[in-house]
């Protein structure tokens, strides 16, 4: 049987419940009858709804019986808001089941041992660098460091600059890269910007599909600085909105206690203040083919007063999107945060 094409599209279902989970992770299940058919995919719903298995489980029916299940995650053990999915699958009358990754939390971890003590055949590790580097990514990054996963996104032309010398920045990037830009923070849990950055753009910082209409799921929208913005801010208006009065990244981080990836958008003074604190992970850079020669840089970090002192990052994604480049890099290992990149 195919396990790993059925764990790709495990992975590709998690991209649904990508946002909406937090803080649970985003896990992907898909059921294979014994000749081979999907007969269920499921995602993880919002907290309080069903995990992953049990709506694949729901869209499977009696088929599930005699079926195996390929999962994301380790079926979890433990009753929360919902009952283990473990013992879910036992009574569905799966005889296999197939996950990438092994639960690193403790309390949610031991649903393989569970079913193989019930005499279900179990495979781990199968399809394991796809699914750590998909949409578990995030959840898997706070469960080993305690904190979000922090991106930084930059659009820049090719000298660095993010606005003219008379403060215009729109748009310095493409349609196609906007676009993109929007994608990616409908699948995070909040986005940042300084009050410098709300003042002078007055922007919304929700996610908007091309035509101009809302993706389902909105990120927390997060002001971060002393000065108060104007009553008619377009950040005000709707629900998720926080201000902190604080210039402290640590600060702001500690308002999202359930957030498992945040975005930085800036400006240069709050993406500096996160650098300068060793919080970011990886940058999303939207590079534009021009040239500005002076105006605003995108990172105004002030610890760095040296080569030495640099920042690596290693490039993971590039993607040609119009006539802009877009390129994701991530931390390297051992340096700063230590994040675990694959």
């Amino acid at each position: 049987m195919d396990f790993d094409g059925a764990m790709l599209r495990a992975i590709d279902a998690s991209r649904a419940a990508q946002g909406i989970s937090s803080p649970n992770p985003p896990v992907g299940a898909v059921i294979v009858a014994p000749d081979g058919a999907v007969v269920g995919v499921g995602a993880t719903q919002p907290p309080g709804g069903p995990h992953a298995e049990i709506m694949a489980l729901r869209q499977a029916g009696e088929s599930a019986r005699g079926a195996t299940a390929v999962v994301t995650l380790e079926p979890c053990n433990h009753t929360g808001r919902t009952g283990p999915c473990a013992q879910a699958l036992l009574e569905a009358g799966i005889t296999a089941v197939v996950y990438a990754v092994a639960d690193p939390n403790p309390t949610a971890a031991g649903g393989a041992r569970t079913l193989h003590a019930a005499g279900v055949t179990v495979h781990e590790g199968v399809g394991l660098d796809a699914a750590e580097a998909g949409p578990l990514r995030p959840w898997l990054f706070r469960q080993r460091h305690g904190r979000p996963l922090v991106t930084a996104k930059i659009a820049t032309t090719i000298d660095g600059r993010i606005a003219a010398p008379d403060g215009t920045s729109q748009w310095i990037t493409g349609p196609a890269a906007r676009a993109h830009a929007h994608e990616i923070r409908s699948r995070i849990d909040a986005i940042v910007v300084g009050t410098g950055t709300a003042l002078r753009d007055n922007p919304k910082l929700t996610a908007r599909r091309p035509d101009g209409q809302p993706y389902a799921h909105q990120p927390t929208r997060v002001v971060t600085g002393r000065r108060d913005l104007p009553a008619d801010a377009a950040l005000r208006g709707g629900p998720g909105y926080l201000h902190v009065h604080s210039h402290d990244p640590a600060a702001v981080l500690a308002v999202l206690p359930d957030a498992l990836w945040v975005l930085v958008e800036g400006g240069p003074s709050i993406i500096g203040a996160f650098a300068d604190a060793d919080l970011i992970d990886e940058i999303d850079h939207y590079l534009a083919p021009a040239l500005l020669g002076a105006g605003a840089s995108s990172v105004g970090a002030q610890r760095v007063t040296t080569l030495t002192d640099k920042r690596v990052f290693r490039r993971d994604v590039v993607t040609e999107l119009g006539d802009d480049l877009y390129v994701r890099y991530r931390r390297q290992l051992g340096d700063g945060a230590g994040f675990r990149a694959r």
